[in-house]
């Protein structure tokens, strides 16, 4: 493995190539030993001693055949999928390969939406900063569920000037300190994608916290790594990213509340592939109904029209609650247990578990959320739907967020984690918890 950092910075150099020898110049101003990989992806070809990999070797790696006219040719949307798709494998090569240790860009819209792209695609941890005029306003569509540093550029990337140069000397600085850890830390065997303990994932949100932090010190006190997931639509596609990783050796998933906003249209909503990820790979999973009483919207007057009647409830100022109906929570249940059913491989190391008197802290008795017609529609579609899929339900009479409920609940994912997914207390069809 070779001791010397290097450095990618991906770019459209046939339209800002002298703002990126700008930044390439000051990370090696910072430190002149690093070695910086110069890769062009823009539409046009450009030629400098600088570029490390030219225009016509990203169309390469792409799969683009054709010659320069065919590219001329192509729509701007196409143009930009083809060269994410010849940049991002030219990134994962040298990441895979240890040859980098930190990637960095700069740009407008169009320049970010492509260099995120690349960044995506590289494992969580790695380093990974984009320069950009849109960093200010909601970067959700160009982080996603990764961790990409986005750093406002102030002013357009449009020419040097004393303020674009300040901004551009900062990240220089911060890439290069950033790789310089992540090579310190991976060469000596530290790295933090690396854990020694087995490591579990928990989806959790405010109101089923209580219950999520007993499981999770269950967890830790029997030599797990906990990485809970706060389950905002991002949060379930980050565990999602981890388990498709490899990083993940079992999940809790208590907290399924994603799913309620995909199907109403709320603003923590997750995707298609919510769900699936550890049932593909056949890692233990037990899954729970937690916050699916809910639909999150912001402030109160951004609610749609159609669901001012509803029964809302101010979470707080940023955020309003409106409980499921009947109707909804049917069909989630039905998208639980089909996503479930449709993707184990391994269906007896998969349960879900039902907390009888209460899926959240709003929905138990005496709370604004508590509809037992709701929670009963929704138990009952998880049970129909998943008869005959080898996939064990258990019912608790308990709330998500008792003691009792949150340390069985780790102890089964425990058991399932040592014995590789093998059932053993089959009796657990229905649970009786103490009484506290």
């Amino acid at each position: 493995m070779s001791s010397k950092i290097s450095i990618a910075i991906i770019g459209t150099l046939d339209t800002k190539l002298e703002e990126f020898l700008y930044l390439r110049s000051q990370i090696l101003q910072y430190d002149a030993s690093i070695n910086v990989i110069l890769i062009d992806a823009g539409r046009s070809v450009v030629e400098h001693e600088a570029i490390t990999v030219r225009q016509d070797d990203v169309l390469k790696a792409s799969g683009f055949r054709g010659d320069g006219n065919a590219l001329e040719s192509l729509p701007r949307g196409e143009l930009i999928k083809t060269m994410i798709g010849g940049a991002t494998a030219v990134a994962q090569q040298l990441q895979r390969r240890d040859e980098i240790q930190a990637i960095i860009s700069l740009g407008g819209s169009g320049g970010t939406s492509l260099a995120s792209a690349v960044m995506r695609e590289l494992p969580v941890a790695f380093p990974k900063l984009i320069v950009s005029t849109v960093a200010s306003s909601d970067t959700s569509s160009y982080v996603g569920e990764t961790d990409i540093t986005m750093m406002y550029s102030v002013v357009d990337i449009a020419g040097l000037n004393e303020v674009l140069r300040a901004v551009v000397g900062n990240a220089a600085a911060a890439i290069a300190g950033m790789a310089m850890a992540y090579a310190d830390k991976t060469r000596k065997g530290l790295s933090d994608t690396s854990p020694t303990k087995k490591g579990v994932g928990i989806t959790m949100f405010g109101v089923t916290t209580k219950g999520v932090d007993v499981a999770r010190k269950w967890l830790e006190n029997h030599g797990y790594e906990v990485y809970v997931f706060h389950a905002t639509g991002a949060g379930g596609r980050a565990m999602e990213r981890l388990l498709r990783e490899g990083r993940l050796h079992g999940v809790l998933d208590l907290t399924t509340t994603e799913l309620a906003d995909e199907l109403v249209g709320g603003i923590f909503a997750s995707d298609e592939s919510r769900l699936t990820a550890a049932a593909k790979a056949g890692v233990p999973q037990i899954v729970s109904v937690g916050a699916l009483d809910m639909v999150n919207f912001g402030p109160k007057d951004t609610v749609p029209a159609q669901f001012r009647d509803r029964t809302l409830f101010e979470h707080n100022p940023s955020v309003t609650l409106m409980r499921t109906t009947p109707q909804e929570c049917d069909e989630l249940g039905r998208r639980i247990a089909r996503r479930l059913r449709d993707n184990c491989i391994k269906p007896e190391s998969t349960e879900v578990w039902l907390p009888l008197r209460g899926i959240s802290a709003i929905a138990v008795q005496g709370q604004p959320f508590h509809d037992e017609a709701a929670d009963e529609a929704l138990f009952t579609s998880i049970k129909m739907e998943l008869q005959g899929a080898g996939i064990n339900v258990v019912e608790v009479r308990s709330d998500i967020n008792n003691a009792d409920w949150a340390e069985e609940v780790a102890e089964r994912l425990h058991e399932f984690i040592v014995t590789d997914g093998n059932r053993q207390r089959t009796e657990l069809m229905f649970v009786k918890l103490p009484q506290r």
